[in-house]
């Protein structure tokens, strides 16, 4: 009986589905026609990435087989780069790395949290770029018109934030501490322009409290830098 049941359940589930399929070709066929449409008006955006995938792996990939071939078994960057998230500032762009030459780690306002703050993917990468890749140079890059700084100079000294931001802005609160007593007759913009470089070096400060980064500074195998990148140029 119990085999007669499941066999009429089968049998229905197949016959439910055997309805619902013109339904699903409706939709599939609306789908396709919204893509070419879309296509048509040049909005396609993920097929634009795929053609520049496409195009990556016809002219760079193919042409340089062999030291892709060689970062697929191993990477020996000698740079660990820390970055903003911001889409206007991409180091290898910028700085002109290419592929093996740079362990890139970005976040919002390019900050380095102290040791003593506990897990965070920026430290995690930082560990890994250390200890594990060998790398021998940090290199910390600011910019100019940043989001995060902004965030962080409009945060309030009483108020304790709930957003995710303003929690991890939050990072650079000496930087902003130390912006607010030397820029006090200074205006908004003024004060977000000098915390941008005062961030970065509280970040090479932080950089010191993890024991492994002090000890190879302390012993010659490990060199840290800071960069700051002006926009004036690339904003609207």
């Amino acid at each position: 009986m119990t085999t007669t049941s499941n066999l009429w359940t089968n049998s229905d589930l197949r016959l439910q589905a055997s309805r619902e399929l013109p339904g699903l070709t409706k939709e599939l066929k609306s789908d396709k026609s919204e893509r070419m449409e879309r296509v048509e008006h040049g909005t396609d955006l993920f097929g634009e990435m795929k053609q520049r995938f496409l195009s990556f792996k016809k002219h760079k990939y193919m042409q340089n087989l062999e030291l892709y071939e060689k970062l697929a078994k191993d990477q020996a960057p000698k740079f660990m780069v820390i970055a903003c998230a911001d889409s206007r500032v991409c180091p290898s762009s910028i700085l002109g790395f290419q592929p093996g030459e740079a362990f890139v780690v970005r976040n919002v306002a390019n900050m380095v949290p102290p040791y003593e703050n506990g897990p965070s993917e920026t430290n995690a990468g930082l560990e890994f770029a250390v200890n594990s890749l060998k790398v021998e140079n940090i290199l910390v890059i600011g910019h100019s018109r940043c989001g995060g700084i902004r965030a962080l100079m409009s945060m309030h000294d009483d108020v304790e934030t709930s957003s995710l931001i303003g929690s991890w802005v939050s990072v650079g609160m000496n930087a902003r501490v130390r912006t607010k007593a030397a820029t006090k007759l200074l205006n908004f913009d003024q004060q977000c322009k000098h915390c941008e470089k005062e961030s970065v070096n509280c970040s090479l400060v932080n950089l010191l409290t993890y024991p492994w980064v002090e000890e190879k500074v302390r012993n010659g195998e490990l060199r840290y830098s800071r960069r700051l990148l002006r926009l004036r140029r690339l904003c609207i």
